[in-house]
């Protein structure tokens, strides 16, 4: 089944959604990131639906953050051990972080791939 995916926006309510696909017009809000997930689901398949479409499902929906959102709402993720494991200037991180830089697309794939490597790591683990 095709993935869609949706742009993710902090705002000063809550969050907004855009399909990537300019050819896609779906878009909605929502007051926090798990809110907007569902309402990108039922915004989708509205539309799919009208289109005559097979409806998607969560696993379907890629959704992209920007950093200072991705922080923000994973504030469990510390930005500056973070730093320290995928060998990257503290200062710099905590400028993209806070909106201060804009990081070049090599830079969001060196963070992007440190997250996900912790998140692979911590499904091998087991606490005793």
């Amino acid at each position: 089944m095709k993935n869609y995916k949706f742009v993710v926006e902090r705002t000063q309510t809550g969050f907004s959604a855009f399909a990537e696909d300019e050819n896609l017009p779906v878009f909605t809000t929502g007051k926090d990131f798990e809110e907007i997930k569902t309402n990108i689901l039922e915004a989708l398949n509205l539309y799919l639906e009208h289109a005559g479409k097979k409806a998607a499902t969560a696993e379907n929906i890629i959704t992209k953050l920007d950093l200072p959102s991705f922080f923000e709402f994973y504030s469990v993720i510390n930005a500056k051990a973070l730093s320290k494991r995928i060998n990257m200037n503290e200062t710099l991180l905590s400028q993209y972080v806070n909106g201060k830089k804009e990081p070049s697309e090599k830079q969001i794939q060196k963070i992007l791939t440190g997250i996900k490597d912790l998140g692979k790591e911590l499904m091998q683990l087991e606490i005793a």
